[in-house]
């Protein structure tokens, strides 16, 4: 019955640690897209040294670099405080999931990144699939003038953002895929590592920005999990919202089969209003799904946490920091945990 919350490198410190310890979060998600640490007050992770102090951690990583030692820091640091780094997260390289000319050359250091974590002690590594990333459209607004992230297709399709050029077909997207799971796969497995896959967002199977989306639905999931590389190794990060966006009330159902099965690796805990073709991302305690019955079908298929708000409506100005909103949802998710698993 744990709760997590997402930490970016640049931010790793004792700060914003001691602020999530206080507010009865259990472990980390540590999230590499972004920089490397600014130098502040207080103890911060530094860079290795290694005369690459202006590359990303990620780039290094995506460079070949072996990171086991930042890795290392990043968990001493955070079990400092009392929490467990759960995970690191990483997309999915383009030269990977588009069977670029160097793939293979990728492949083997994302094999290298599994090692480290688990050289580290880091159990986890979030994933994507969807080199065009996510799409929104225009924000809706509010309680208190926050903002919600929203999609609307009708307005998307109105808008689209140019495509991918040449397109990537569904067929090609699934030989990708394949191609990288059963090279990462049994790496992750003698690592002691659990690679968990997150949802494409929004959840459409079909080609929004060129690619050929094949991570939105459950039947898709199935393949890749239970087909593709079936393994303990190969989970999913199972985001209820992305889920709700896609099946609505039927997100209960997926609950079930998935944790039933122990695909579920950890989950983002996240409530929506409406769903596909137009839905919107809004606080826990007023979108369509009742999160307390949710928690209830993960816990009688066997799933314990970590529970993870995921992300949050935006506040206005001049609250720039959104650690308002995940104080709210950790203290609801508290709550919840104390209810329903007692």
């Amino acid at each position: 019955m744990y709760i997590q919350d997402q930490v970016q490198y640049d931010d790793l410190g004792d700060e914003i640690l001691s602020f999530y310890r206080a507010i009865s979060v259990d472990s980390i998600h540590l999230e590499l897209r972004g920089g490397r640490p600014p130098a502040q007050s207080g103890r911060k992770l530094q860079g290795s040294g290694t005369g690459q102090a202006h590359s990303t951690l990620a780039q290094r990583i995506r460079a070949g670099e072996d990171c086991t030692e930042e890795f290392e820091k990043a968990r001493e640091l955070v079990e400092s405080h009392g929490m467990k780094l759960n995970n690191i997260f990483m997309p999915c390289w383009e030269e990977i999931a588009l069977a670029m000319e160097d793939r293979d050359e990728k492949i083997g250091y994302w094999c290298q990144m599994l090692e480290s974590l688990g050289r580290a002690g880091i159990p986890c590594l979030g994933w994507n699939f969807k080199p065009m990333g996510n799409f929104r459209t225009p924000s809706d607004t509010g309680r208190g003038g926050v903002t919600y992230s929203t999609f609307d297709y009708h307005y998307f399709t109105q808008n689209r953002p140019a495509p991918c050029d040449p397109p990537v077909s569904e067929d090609a997207m699934w030989a990708n895929m394949a191609a990288f799971l059963h090279a990462v796969i049994p790496v992750a497995e003698k690592a002691g590592v659990r690679m968990a896959l997150h949802p494409d967002d929004p959840p459409i199977p079909e080609p929004l920005g060129g690619i050929a989306q094949i991570c939105s639905s459950l039947e898709q999931f199935r393949r890749t999990l239970f087909e593709i590389a079936p393994s303990n190794s190969n989970g999913m990060l199972f985001c209820q919202g992305c889920m709700t966006e896609l099946l609505g009330r039927g997100v209960y159902d997926a609950i079930a089969e998935m944790a039933s099965q122990n695909k579920i690796v950890w989950v983002h805990f996240r409530n929506v209003k409406g769903r596909l073709p137009r839905f919107v991302e809004v606080f826990m305690d007023e979108g369509d799904i009742d999160m307390k019955r949710a928690m209830a079908i993960y816990r009688d298929n066997g799933f314990n946490g970590p529970y993870m708000m995921d992300h949050t409506p935006r506040f206005a100005r001049p609250m720039h920091t959104q650690l308002h909103g995940k104080a709210y949802a950790i203290g609801y998710i508290r709550a919840l945990i104390d209810d329903i698993y007692g």
